[in-house]
């Protein structure tokens, strides 16, 4: 009895210290497992997540360029990039060989890639949609996709060098893309994908971004469309190594077109050398030649050193600086200071630059915004080179004035001649007019620097000396069709560093000029680097300058301001005189029409900027010439059929003004067919 007694006690004192065992090891365990999901909640959520899931960085969106009018310039789109997760491939050589012909990949290059166990890797980033439907078309084990995205140049090699270009991560490499990379960069996307305890996905998610600010620029498609193809034929014609041309508003500053030749496509930037993706407008130093004469003038006159009808010296052509001869391109004798800069004398200006003065023209360069960037928003501007006055030798101050022993750019000299047009105010040239969020708030708006360097008087009179050179002097080869206009021809011979004398045999030629003359609405720098066999400003850079001219003021809706003769269309026109073989056609290649009516394809919100477009591209076809007397009357052709390019075509040939709406064939038309009109009546063609 006792012993059952000792024994039931035992058995309670064991189930009672086993329920204290359980007791506290359920607390210990509850415990701990309270504090691991609620203080060490964090950590291990972390944990988790980096066994599960795997985050993929996807490009930003960044914001659309627009031209002037709302054009687009660039813009970024979808596109698919495909990874793989190697874990997930069942049969890696199949995979490898497949992917490899379809997205034209080395095949063992990608049979290592894959062959790696990792969690991830690319296979190919933002592939075209044809590719991805043939991958996904294979069914491939570990092959997943993902939405990026992809900057897109519409317009292909149109206005390459202001725009620059973006990398494969959307991040701005050259160009206002370069420039502006902050504030067109949007917020990245990112990936989540969900992987089981084998590492098999099960899920993904994408997270939204906001994409970045646009932004609006100074460009004119339209007018850096001609500018670009006027250009283009001139290095062509002339055999030019390249060429420059700027337009610019000399009242704003604002950059109507920039070009460069050779240009590339930013598309396939990658795929361009260097000397293509060079930005000389910018970049490249050139000596300017006589059209830095403009500063040694301005100085002159400025000073009251100078009057436009006095006398000067031509001293038959040669003169002798402190041991060095210069000569002019043929003798003069006595010319009065206007005939000096028409003539392009530069015997005569180093006359006139002694009486300024070497401080006095140091000053005046510095004044014209030589030696110093001009603020332009893109990457790499160049300074210039201009020596300090301490610096020059006796023979400096005649060189300098005639555009020797100094460095410019080409916006550098566009800029000094934009302060002439606008009386005497430099303007800071620019080409972002804002930035705009999405919802189409200005958050930024351009501000450009302004001063005055001359007063109203000297800068008119120097204007009007200016138009001399046109009319009468080096530059009549500029002169335009109903429309007066003003400038100075350079022709600059380029320093040869073997020799260390000036080439006889290369040269800078220029036109640097502005219309119209009495309220200058363009003003416009043509230069082109060793043209051979004709190699003056005034034989090369000038008629470019006049075909510039006339389209950038057609698409400005400038009225003429020439009395004597009505501007008419014409598709043929004689310049012979300026080196060409009798006369040479004007109408749009069937590949030139195609890409000019790209810009036409605008949404129906900017309709009106699209009709006023067509309409200046059928008035920009050609170079027009003057008609005197009775317009003559022109029957209306039938376009009913025909493509935009067959009617423009058409239009130009006799005389008509074209306005177009739609694309595709013409299936009405304002007025009717057979009409007679008077040559420059506009035609309203609609096209379907």
């Amino acid at each position: 009895m006792i012993k059952r007694e000792l024994y039931k006690k035992t058995i309670r004192r064991r189930l009672v210290q086993l329920a204290g065992l359980l007791s506290a090891w359920a607390l210990l365990v509850g415990g701990r497992l309270l504090y691991v999901q609620v203080a060490q909640h964090e950590q291990w959520r972390a944990q988790a997540d980096r066994q599960q899931r795997r985050t993929i960085r996807v490009t930003a969106v960044r914001g659309t360029i627009y031209d002037r009018v709302g054009r687009e310039l660039a813009k970024s789109v979808e596109t698919p990039s495909i990874f793989a997760v190697p874990i997930e491939i069942e049969d890696v050589e199949r995979a490898a060989r497949e992917l490899a012909r379809i997205l034209r990949l080395n095949p063992a290059a990608l049979r290592e890639r894959l062959s790696e166990r990792r969690e991830f890797v690319w296979v190919k980033r933002k592939v075209t949609p044809e590719e991805a439907t043939a991958v996904k078309a294979l069914g491939l084990a570990g092959i997943h996709f993902v939405t990026e995205n992809k900057r897109v140049y519409p317009n292909g090699e149109l206005a390459a060098h202001v725009l620059g270009y973006a990398g494969m991560d959307e991040v701005g490499l050259e160009g206002i893309e370069f420039a502006y990379d902050r504030e067109i960069r949007g917020e990245e996307s990112t990936v989540f994908v969900y992987r089981d305890a084998r590492g098999r996905t099960y899920e993904r998610t994408q997270r939204p971004v906001a994409r970045g600010h646009d932004l609006v620029l100074t460009l004119d498609a339209t007018i850096q469309f001609h500018v670009e193809r006027e250009l283009r034929e001139a290095v062509r014609r002339t055999r030019a190594r390249s060429g420059v041309a700027i337009v610019l508003d000399p009242k704003t500053g604002e950059i109507l077109a920039l070009a460069n030749v050779p240009t590339f496509d930013p598309n396939a930037f990658a795929k361009a050398p260097e000397e293509a993706r060079r930005n000389r407008a910018i970049r490249e130093l050139y000596e300017p030649g006589s059209v830095f004469k403009i500063v040694t003038f301005a100085a002159a006159l400025e000073e009251g050193r100078l009057r436009p009808n006095e006398v000067i010296e031509g001293l038959g052509g040669r003169i002798v600086l402190a041991g060095h001869t210069i000569r002019d391109h043929r003798p003069f004798f006595r010319l009065t200071a206007r005939q000096v800069l028409e003539q392009s004398s530069n015997v005569g200006t180093i006359q006139i630059a002694l009486r300024v003065g070497a401080e006095t023209l140091a000053r005046y360069i510095e004044r014209f915004g030589f030696g110093q960037r001009t603020g332009v928003e893109l990457p790499g501007e160049a300074r210039g080179i201009v020596r300090p006055v301490r610096r020059w030798t006796p023979a400096s101050v005649g060189a300098i004035a005639i555009g020797q022993e100094i460095g410019v750019t080409a916006l550098q000299m566009a800029a000094a001649m934009a302060a002439i047009a606008n009386g005497g105010v430099w303007v800071q040239p620019h080409l972002v007019r804002a930035v705009r969020s999405r919802d189409g708030t200005v958050v930024k708006r351009a501000e450009p620097e302004r001063r005055r360097i001359l007063s109203p008087a000297s800068a008119r009179v120097l204007a009007q000396m200016l138009e001399g050179v046109v009319e009468r002097g080096t530059g009549q080869l500029a002169q335009l069709s109903g429309y007066s206009a003003a400038g100075k021809t350079g022709t600059a011979q380029q320093f040869d560093p073997r020799t260390r004398r000036y080439s006889r045999t290369r040269y800078v030629a220029s036109f640097a000029g502005f219309a119209p003359v009495a309220d200058p609405r363009v003003v416009i720098l043509v230069a082109l680097d060793h043209p051979r066999p004709k190699y003056t400003g005034g034989e090369v850079a000038a008629p470019v300058f006049k075909r510039i001219a006339e389209a950038a003021l057609h698409a400005l809706n400038v009225p003429p301001d020439r009395q004597e003769g009505r501007p008419l269309l014409a598709v043929r026109t004689n310049f012979a005189s300026e080196g060409t073989e009798g006369e040479r056609g004007f109408g749009l290649s069937e590949a030139e029409a195609d890409e000019a009516l790209r810009f036409s394809a605008l949404p129906p919100t900017q309709s009106k900027a699209r009709d006023l477009l067509a309409q200046n591209l059928a008035q920009a076809v050609a170079p027009t010439k003057r008609v005197r007397g009775d317009p003559p009357l022109v029957r209306v052709p039938d376009f009913r059929g025909q493509g935009i390019r067959a009617v423009t075509e058409q239009c130009a040939r006799i005389g008509l003004r074209l306005i177009v709406s739609g694309s595709g064939r013409a299936v009405r038309q304002e007025p009717a067919a057979g009409t007679l009109v008077v040559r420059g009546t506009t035609c309203r063609v609609e096209f379907q």
